[in-house]
């Protein structure tokens, strides 16, 4: 990651240039604080519905600096457009599994199609095996994803990078609400709303979106 990037995500938690193994992994209260901003129930996963699923700011965390190392997020604007999107998606992180109206499979923390799961799960070479076990099983590959953290909370980042066209990436490295507007409609390909739009806004003003 470009060193310019390193003290405005540290509000995240650490995330070490990009010529080091791994990221740091110290949780400051100021990382943790920082997140519960953007993702106000985050604090706690006392009365989650599924106990399970919910991960606390403080434990989404390092996963989330590690999504941004291994797809190469260098900006703070995608950063903050993954971190909200996985915020509203997630239910402040309190889910990884659609348990509503969505189709059979459905799921990561931002509640991705089981086809974009499918191909997420063909990116990680570590789960070739398992995709073999899972014989087109949509549940299964969503399990494989799941009961991993890494994998769970990478999504985003993922889609980010392997699924939105460069303009959409170029807006979001703008750090504009256009920008992002733009992501929201093109590339995750739902509309723009004043609840995900709250969670934005959140998110470009912990990260320090510049104009936010």
């Amino acid at each position: 990651m470009h060193p310019s990037i390193l003290l405005t995500l540290l509000s995240l938690g650490s995330i070490l240039p990009s010529t080091l193994a791994a990221p740091s992994p110290i949780i400051t209260k100021r990382a943790t604080d920082s997140l519960i901003s953007i993702a106000p129930d985050s604090k706690t996963c006392v009365g989650a519905p599924f106990p399970a699923e919910c991960k606390t700011a403080a434990q989404a965390t390092p996963f989330i600096n590690t999504s941004f190392q291994t797809y190469g997020i260098t900006s703070v604007g995608e950063a903050a457009a993954i971190v909200s999107l996985m915020a509203f998606e997630s239910g402040d992180f309190k889910y990884n599994i659609n348990h509503s109206s969505g189709p059979p499979g459905q799921g990561t923390r931002n509640m991705q199609s089981p086809a974009l799961n499918l191909e997420y799960a063909k990116s990680i070479p570590a789960l070739a095996e398992g995709l073999q076990k899972a014989g087109g099983d949509m549940k299964a590959v969503m399990a494989l994803l799941t009961s991993e953290e890494e994998y769970d909370f990478g999504s985003a980042a993922w889609f980010l990078k392997s699924q939105c066209s460069d303009k959409v990436k170029a807006g979001l490295k703008a750090g504009t609400d256009e920008g992002w507007k733009m992501y929201i409609a093109e590339c995750v390909g739902t509309t723009v709303t004043e609840e995900r739009k709250a969670y934005w806004t959140r998110a470009a003003k912990a990260l320090g979106v510049p104009g936010h």
